[in-house]
């Protein structure tokens, strides 16, 4: 079901990898799901698989591939949390978004009318930006983080945005979820929902997982795009 697969970066700086999930028949849209800090791991991997089950073309791009390339890592190893927290200072995220774009595009290029796009952690964060700057057809976003500080990008959400909030999120303090909220709970096009439970509850394996949580709110997810990438 899966390969890697190699995408041309919009400036030339070279090819990034990306891990895409075939479904078994003709693909009914495509979707780019967005790393967390770990890279494209088999959690990410997993999640793309899950995708392509449902029926969409998958692809999880390795945005830290101008930092390192290929890098897997696991999030209840606190060594290697940190390695994930470092490669996301250095990150250029304006470059990610880009990468993501061209993710979009190469989408496009195998046949799909419809593309949108899923991340978590970090990858929430570039989600929120992914629906600000990029095509993408509907975007989600799963305890993005910093999203309160990127709220002057609101006006470039033109398609639908679900957001997953994390209410006891160790990352994203009450107040800026506040300030998430009031800033995007009257837009149309906005949907967010609210979970009592900390950061990465919906990741797909590992401590911080919340199974009746996960689960909701992944069927959410795949009702919005059920409606959206139609």
């Amino acid at each position: 079901m899966g390969q890697k697969i190699d995408i041309a970066a919009a400036d030339g700086a070279g090819k990034m990898s990306a891990y895409l999930a075939t479904p078994s028949g003709q693909p009914k849209a495509g979707i780019v799901v967005i790393q967390e800090i770990f890279g494209i791991n088999p959690g990410i991997r997993a999640m793309a698989d899950a995708w392509a089950k449902q029926g969409y073309l998958a692809a999880a791009p390795d945005l830290f591939w101008r930092l390192k390339p290929g890098v897997e890592l696991d999030a209840d190893v606190p060594a290697q949390f940190q390695q994930g927290i470092d490669y996301m200072q250095k990150l250029d995220q304006n470059k990610s978004i880009d990468d993501i774009k061209a993710t979009i595009a190469a989408l496009r290029a195998k046949g799909c009318k419809k593309v949108g796009a899923v991340g978590y952690c970090l990858g929430g964060r570039l989600a929120f930006l992914t629906a600000a700057r990029s095509d993408s057809d509907a975007t989600v976003s799963y305890y993005g983080v910093g999203l309160d500080g990127l709220l002057g990008e609101k006006g470039g959400v033109k398609k639908p945005l679900l957001m997953h909030i994390a209410k006891q999120d160790k990352f994203v303090p009450p107040e800026a979820q506040a300030k998430v909220h009031g800033a995007l709970n009257n837009n149309p096009l906005v949907t967010i929902y609210d979970y009592d439970a900390d950061h990465a509850f919906a990741r797909h394996s590992g401590s911080a997982r919340v199974p009746k949580l996960a689960e909701q709110a992944d069927g959410r997810t795949a009702a919005f795009f059920a409606k959206n990438l139609a």
